[in-house]
């Protein structure tokens, strides 16, 4: 199968949305994500209706279970079903977070990793081992955290630019998850954006969280965008030109037509970015 380019705003696939999107695409999806251990090795219907999508639209394939930052043996097994599950669809973007999630078993949460020059050793390795065996570099996600680990020898995106620079590996920035932690642990969003590893990004995520009624912010993706979210997100574009961006839902979903609004605000934010940047050149010119 060809492969295909990302670019534009994307939206999370989910079976949960593939009935409407069979009836219609909206017109500002330009892309899809989904989680390849949902759908590698799947057959049936589930497949075709899969296969259906692959040879219309570009795909990314964004992990939820590798386990970047734990004890336990990197998990090859996984990482070759994944390789040749992208190989079959087409698909030559593959992203991970920056956190741990097994321990003799998925603990089904994205736990943070202890700041330290060891974790930044341990972790790199890992990536490295991930990014020879399916033959590319992927996208590391910066994760929400909601403790700061004891011990740390760093920030946390000292600790993300440590990583990718041992593991030679690409940034896949998600602004919510800073957002979240900045509305946690009490830090300027704008600021810590400025400060990752911008020169590496290929990928963004946005979505939406919850706030409990003791102010603590959940990154559930299950609730619309906030306004901050998207301003950092138009800052993303400044620094970063416009990288392709996905809406991420992952449960409480309302109506196509509602999801593929925000897919077209992100679609507007990368729009206005060009448009600035063509006035600017033609400027210099």
């Amino acid at each position: 199968m060809k492969s295909a380019v990302i670019s534009g705003a994307g939206l999370g696939f989910r079976r949960e949305l593939v009935p409407a999107l069979k009836a219609g695409v909206p017109s500002p999806v330009s892309f899809f994500e989904l989680a390849p251990e949902n759908w590698a090795g799947m057959g049936g219907s589930s497949a075709q209706d899969l296969r259906a999508f692959t040879e219309r639209y570009p795909f990314v394939c964004h992990g939820l279970s590798l386990d970047l930052g734990g004890p336990s043996a990197l998990d090859t097994v996984l990482l070759h079903r994944i390789r040749s599950f992208m190989r079959q669809q087409g698909i030559t973007l593959y992203t991970e977070h920056l956190s741990w999630c097994a321990d003799d078993g998925h603990l089904y949460d994205l736990l943070p990793i202890p700041l330290t020059e060891d974790a930044v050793h341990w972790v790199a390795g890992r990536i490295r081992r991930a990014q020879d065996i399916l033959g590319m570099q992927i996208g590391i996600e910066n994760a929400s955290t909601y403790l700061i680990p004891p011990g740390a020898e760093m920030t946390e995106a000292e600790f993300i630019r440590a990583v990718m620079d041992e593991a030679d590996c690409l940034l896949h920035l998600d602004v919510n998850n800073i957002v979240v932690n900045s509305l946690n642990h009490g830090f300027n969003a704008r600021e810590f954006l400025r400060s990752l590893p911008l020169e590496r990004i290929c990928y963004i995520h946005v979505a939406g969280h919850h706030v409990e009624p003791d102010g603590l912010v959940i990154d559930t993706h299950g609730a619309d965008v906030i306004a901050p979210v998207w301003q950092l997100l138009a800052e993303a574009y400044a620094l970063c030109g416009a990288i392709p961006t996905c809406l991420e839902r992952d449960f409480n979903f309302p109506e196509l037509t509602v999801l593929s609004h925000e897919v077209a605000h992100i679609a507007r934010l990368q729009e206005r970015h060009e448009m600035r940047e063509n006035k600017i050149q033609r400027a210099i010119a």
